[in-house]
Order: structure tokens, then sequence, then C-alpha cells
């Protein structure tokens, strides 16, 4: 099987919560907290000793980036990273504000979504072949990514017609494309900005901006290893026809609001199939492909596993309270009402 670079970037919430009626730019609060890390890095913008990236990113929003990984439990590893780095700043930075006057907390979120309808987000990069047809990929791609929030969903509480409403994605519902360049105003299910960080004649990134930012270490193995081995299998011509929905953008938001996995979407064709369903389609095609392939014991161990949970999603999501973020925050909520 073919060797596969891949990457997480992280954007996180920041709030500054002062003992007093004091305003304090967040960029201020941002900046104590990376001198904190990196001592003299004003501008923003760094490279950690671990290949790591640190910066501010758009709307003031300390953002961490992996290293590059070919291999899935050392991604998930840098990405536990990004957070114990994050937190170890706070009292250094809390401490610098001390000084000047200012007590209070800084709190950071690894979410997606803020009280005011904001959204930031968890963006997944993996090197690709030029050779294939880059919008045949994404076709087939598209459907694995609409679903795959059964899953790797954070999930949040809604306001909807006055009411509080469940939903599995904090960001399926800032998705307003099936693919485009941007990241910030027609956000996409697939982005299209190209920059391999490569040789661009045998390489193209793929970037994937629909997923949420997961807690759950189980989650970000499952969510990048089906990613991987889906990509790989059509790269290697192993196609999954016939799953395209009608409306990718209605169908992900269809999914992130029924917490029961069990509405059915419609497809291109007219027939209408569940998201698990749908998952399933992918998992089968990829077992033909491992079957065909030389072993990998993480890939083999990624799709026991992607099995294993599809089984109980369909059986009953509570199931997996321990390992899925959503519905762990679900069962979270549930036992204090």
């Amino acid at each position: 099987m073919r060797r596969r670079i891949f990457g997480l970037e992280n954007e996180y919430g920041l709030i500054f919560s002062p003992n007093g009626r004091v305003y304090l730019p967040m960029e201020k609060v941002l900046g104590y907290i990376f001198e904190g890390l990196i001592p003299n890095s004003w501008p923003s913008n760094a490279f950690l000793v671990n290949g790591a990236r640190f910066y501010q990113d758009t709307g003031c929003h300390p953002e961490y980036s992996t290293p590059e990984c070919d291999n899935i439990l050392d991604l998930v590893i840098h990405d536990k990273a990004g957070e114990r780095l994050l937190e170890a700043c706070l009292p250094a930075a809390e401490e610098r504000l001390r000084e000047e006057g200012l007590s209070g907390e800084i709190y950071i979120f690894k979410n997606n979504t803020d009280s005011l309808g904001n959204t930031y987000g968890c963006h997944e990069n993996f090197l690709m072949r030029r050779d294939v047809d880059f919008w045949k990929v994404t076709e087939q791609l598209i459907p694995f990514f609409v679903t795959r929030q059964i899953y790797s969903g954070a999930g949040k509480v809604l306001k909807v017609s006055g009411k509080p409403q469940y939903f599995i994605s904090q960001r399926a519902q800032h998705i307003h494309e099936k693919t485009s360049s941007s990241t910030t105003s027609s956000r996409s299910i697939i982005n299209t900005r190209d920059e391999p960080h490569s040789d661009a004649e045998r390489y193209r990134r793929l970037h994937i901006i629909v997923g949420d930012s997961n807690m759950s270490e189980f989650v970000t193995y499952l969510k990048v290893g089906t990613a991987t081995l889906v990509l790989s299998m059509i790269e290697e011509g192993y196609a999954v026809q016939g799953m395209e929905f009608e409306d990718p953008v209605k169908a992900i938001r269809e999914v992130s609001r029924d917490p029961t996995l069990k509405r059915k979407i419609k497809l291109d064709d007219g027939r209408q199939m569940t998201a698990v369903e749908v998952q399933r389609a992918y998992l089968d095609r990829a077992q033909e492909y491992l079957a065909q392939q030389e072993h990998d014991p993480i890939l083999d161990d990624v799709w026991q596993r992607w099995a294993m949970v599809l089984d109980k999603l369909e059986e009953d999501p509570m199931q997996l309270v321990r390992e899925i973020d959503w519905v762990t925050k679900r069962h979270l909520i549930q036992s204090y009402i």
C-alpha cells in the first residue's frame, strides 16, 4: 500500500473572563499565550521543535497544526500534544495579566462553534496522487464525508424554533457548497485549495474542512483512518458508484439533525438510504480493496473498528458512550436533565 502523508489543523476557541469590568482585546490575551510557549514569538507564527506549527488564525483563534505524519497513531499523539501545549501556556499567561492588574481566567475550547453562531474549523490534509482525476475522486468522497459525522461528529445543542435540539455535528450547519476554494465564506465539504508542499507534478493536497474537532482519541484515529483507507481505494480504482446524494449540502444537515440515525436521505438516482447504509457501502468496498493488498496492521484495525462502530450505531448509538464524542456529550447532557 502506498505511503501517505496527512495532518490536522485545529482552531481553538478563546475567552478571557476578567474578575471585573475590564475589556481586553483577544489579540493581547493570545499574545501572552504565545509568549508562554515561544518567547519573543510576536508576530504569532512559529514552528515548534516537534514539527508542529502554532499561530494566530483568522478571527483571533490560536491554531495548532500537527506535523506531517505517515502513521495514524503518531497523528493522534500529535493532536493530543497540541491540547497539552495550549493548556500548559495558560498559567503563565494568566500570571502576566495579573502583573498588569488584570485578574481573570483564560478558557480555551476545542470546539467549532460559539454562542453567537461563528464557526471555526478542524481541517484535515491528505497528500494524494496528481495522476488521478481530482473531480472524479471528490464526487466519490463527498457521500463518505457527508455521512462520516455519524461517528466523527462532536455534537452540539442548537435552538430551533425556540426549543433546544441536539445535532450530531457542530460543523454541518455551516457548510454551503460541495467544493470551493474558500474556508471562511462559501465553506464546502472539500476545499479545492491546492498546496501540496511537495513535488506538484506528482502530488496535490486533499483539504477536508467539513469535520469537527474531537476530544476522543478513538474518533481521531477512526476518522483519519477511514478517510485514508477510502482515499487509497478510490485512487487504486476501487470505485464506490451510485452513492451520490441529490443535494449533498441538504443531506449533511439532515444527517446532523437526526441522532437516531434512522432518517433516510435521497440519492441522485431516487433511492433513499440512511447514513449508516451509505457508510456500509464504503466499508464493503474497502474490505474488497484490503483483500487484494499487502497486510497493513493499522488499516486492517481501522476497518475492523469501523465495522464494529457501524454495527453499534445501527443497534443503539448509546453503546458507544465512551468512544464517540457526540454520543458521549449527549449522554452527559441527558444525565443532568
